[in-house]
């Protein structure tokens, strides 16, 4: 297994064929996956987070920390926690300014972050999800609107664009970290609970 830089080609491809959410996010670092066939096996990429507070929590700067955004693989990769391990190592030598990654494991796609567990990430929590806003009758992730209009607003949208606007809650988002050092390890295990374990289907 290998991995590069990936294209911006490469990302977008990825993203809408691999990937449940079908759109490209802002990203700081990507990277192309390929197995021990040479086969492209698609990207992992890393952003420096919507939440403009994102390092501030861990008493970092903007830059210092990373979210991880999208693992939008094909399937013809090793396993996804040997290629996730690799582009963490990749990280630290192409951004050797950043601290510490976050992820989050969204249980409105049944995903309870195994491969956080099986890289060993600690678990931080559980918190709210916002889905999105419904607008003229379609759910609009946030940044999309912010994007369009320059506000995401509700009271703002509901005089501008859609009276009926709102405010379209999920599950929550289950909260992962990866620390890139050993002193912000040792900090944050302090705050690191036990792996949330799937929820068993109920039997009749």
């Amino acid at each position: 297994m290998r991995i590069e830089k990936a294209s911006g080609k490469a990302i977008k491809y990825a993203c809408m064929k691999f990937h449940y959410a079908k759109a490209v996010p802002q990203i700081r670092l990507g990277y192309s996956v390929f197995n021990d066939a040479n086969e492209w096996c698609g990207v992992v990429l890393f952003s420096n987070g919507a939440n403009r507070y994102i390092a501030s929590e861990f008493g970092y700067v903007q830059g210092q920390v990373v979210e991880l955004v999208r693992v939008a693989l094909n399937g013809k990769q090793n396993a996804t926690s040997q290629v996730l391990a690799a582009t963490l190592r990749q990280i630290k030598k192409d951004a050797p300014a950043v601290k510490l990654i976050v992820s989050y494991a969204d249980r409105n796609q049944n995903h309870i972050g195994i491969i956080y567990q099986a890289t060993n990430w600690l678990y931080l929590g559980e918190y709210a999800n916002e889905r999105g806003i419904m607008l003229n009758g379609k759910l609009i992730h946030r940044r999309s609107i912010n994007s369009k209009y320059g506000t995401s607003t509700l009271s703002w949208l509901k005089e501008n664009v859609d009276p009926k606007a709102e405010v379209i809650k999920g599950k929550t988002k289950i909260k992962y970290v990866f620390p890139l050092n050993k002193w912000t390890k040792k900090e944050l295990s302090k705050r690191a609970k036990p792996y949330p374990k799937k929820e068993m289907e109920k039997v009749a």
